[in-house]
């Protein structure tokens, strides 16, 4: 047994809070160089500091960080987010394997929900936020990657939702990823008002009860999103 998965599993017997797991699936290909990637920083570490102002949340929300170019690499595990501790993202000069990011963020999913089942701590349905600038172009390991969220999504154990950033977004692409949310375009670099939505929206989920049905806040979307 590593150490990790060691201190992984304490943190769940030390605080048995219902857990609201997030995964961020991020595109980190060359296009993604520059700005996107500064302001994408920026929006992570909005998120992270709002939720942890939240008490309620704060020992709720976990956040599991993978990026792909070439290849796919998880930068922070799953961890509460006063224990998430990673560099911030970098850009590479490689390709857009999309395919690998997801079918990496699911296994680390899979395995937290494990982890969550083996301590006994309830869980609320994972959030999935896929973003990228391009289009997939590594093989047809997307397909298959997007087959395995629609299946999760239909059986209610994923709430997705694929976001185009730029012109260049493939958004027919992304939209194999969800039958439930069409995937929406990032009105310009806007990643902050982004994640200040998303940590506001994990919130109120943390506030919940595990499988009560949450309304998400549509109206809040258009401040940083659009068809």
């Amino acid at each position: 047994m590593s150490n990790n998965f060691e201190v992984r599993v304490s943190e769940l017997i030390n605080n048995p809070s219902n857990r609201v797991p997030v995964v961020l699936c991020l595109d980190a290909s060359g296009s993604m160089t520059g700005d996107p990637m500064r302001e994408l920083n920026e929006g992570i570490r909005l998120f992270v500091s709002t939720v942890k102002e939240d008490p309620i949340a704060s020992s709720s929300v976990e956040l599991c960080v993978v990026t792909f170019s070439d290849d796919a690499r998880i930068v922070a595990d799953f961890r509460e987010l006063t224990n998430l501790q990673f560099d911030q993202l970098t850009s590479t000069d490689g390709m857009t394997n999309l395919g690998a990011g997801v079918n990496l963020a699911l296994d680390s999913l899979e395995q937290r929900k494990a982890e969550y089942k083996k301590v006994g701590v309830e869980y609320y349905q994972p959030w999935m936020v896929l973003m990228t600038d391009g289009c997939p172009n590594v093989g047809t390991v997307h397909l298959d990657a997007a087959d395995k969220t629609i299946c999760l999504e239909a059986e209610r154990k994923l709430v997705v939702f694929p976001i185009g950033i730029g012109k260049d977004a493939d958004m027919n692409e992304l939209a194999r990823f969800s039958k439930k949310r069409q995937p929406l375009k990032l009105k310009g670099l806007n990643f902050r008002q982004f994640f200040d939505w998303l940590s506001k929206s994990v919130s109120r989920v943390s506030q919940s009860m595990p499988g009560e049905k949450i309304t998400i806040d549509t109206a809040g979307i258009s401040g940083w999103g659009e068809i």
